[in-house]
């Protein structure tokens, strides 16, 4: 599932994931399909991240917009009720299969452009390591969802072609390193969190290592996570000589958390994506 590549990009997209913090994404994202600025040759994405970026190479403006503000809003999404009793804290059954019906990916449209690659990131819960999936169009929503698979939020794991997946946010949350191995020599980066934040171990974190006990190298994967994120903002912050970092990162952090769902908060942190998405056209261009 580890893609060798005909030959190496220039210019490379990359989106963190975050839940319901990607709307900040899908409004930079929704600006550059405006401005019709598109110089990228690589884009790679992470769980929401990944998500938002498939419907921007389907060309399907405010998609991303719709979903979150539409659907996922809704509580059949997020529930703390299913979760106490036993079902999905953050259930993306019902969000693939609504979606599915109310607002399908254009996914014929994402791989007509030939010259550009789509990597989507998962984890591997057998070993622990990062996935880098290029989805063909007939598992291109699995591979979005797997990628989304959030270790406790989500009971359970995705199979592609035999390979048990998570969230890609567990082993490579924001994959600038794998860009840049791909041969990505300029690398724009959408965070969903501040330029220079730093994960720390939280309550969420132990109880994520405990639901992944079965999978020893999963667990271990998920107790490392903040270091895995370190890592990457270090990258991001001290590059290598021959390769320019710019980050499109909002200035505090947003107001939206993973599972927020109240409508006026995901509307501020959209049009703040979109604020910035506007800033790295004018500066682009």
């Amino acid at each position: 599932m580890v893609i060798n590549r005909k030959k190496k990009p220039g210019i490379a997209l990359v989106a963190e994931g975050g839940g319901m913090r990607g709307i900040f994404c899908a409004g930079v994202l929704d600006v550059l399909m405006e401005q019709k600025c598109r110089p990228f040759d690589l884009y790679i994405g992470v769980s929401a991240g990944a998500c938002n970026l498939a419907s921007h190479l389907g060309g399907q403006h405010q998609r991303n917009f719709r979903i979150y503000t539409r659907i996922m809003t809704r509580p059949e999404f997020i529930s703390m009720k299913k979760f106490l009793s036993g079902s999905h804290m953050m259930d993306l059954d019902y969000l693939w299969n609504t979606i599915d019906i109310e607002d399908p990916l254009a996914v014929t449209e994402i791989y007509r452009d030939q010259s550009r690659d789509f990597i989507v990131v998962g984890s591997s819960v057998e070993t622990g390591k990062p996935v880098y999936m290029q989805p063909r169009p007939e598992d291109c929503s699995m591979s979005l969802k797997a990628s989304s698979a959030v270790p406790l939020l989500y009971r359970g794991f995705l199979e592609i072609n035999g390979i048990k997946l998570v969230d890609g946010g567990v082993t490579d949350p924001i994959p600038v390193m794998e860009a840049y191995r791909r041969g990505a020599r300029r690398i724009v980066v959408i965070r969903t969190r501040p330029a220079l934040y730093r994960k720390s171990k939280g309550l969420e974190h132990y109880l994520s290592s405990f639901a992944t006990r079965k999978w020893p190298e999963l667990s271990r994967a998920v107790k490392n996570q903040a270091c895995t994120y370190g890592r990457c903002v270090d990258f991001i912050l001290n590059p290598p000589a021959d390769v320019e970092i710019i980050q499109i990162a909002p200035d505090a952090p947003l107001k939206c958390s993973r599972t927020t769902q109240e409508k006026e908060l995901l509307l501020s942190d959209y049009a703040l994506g979109r604020k910035h998405g506007e800033m790295f056209a004018r500066s682009w261009k």
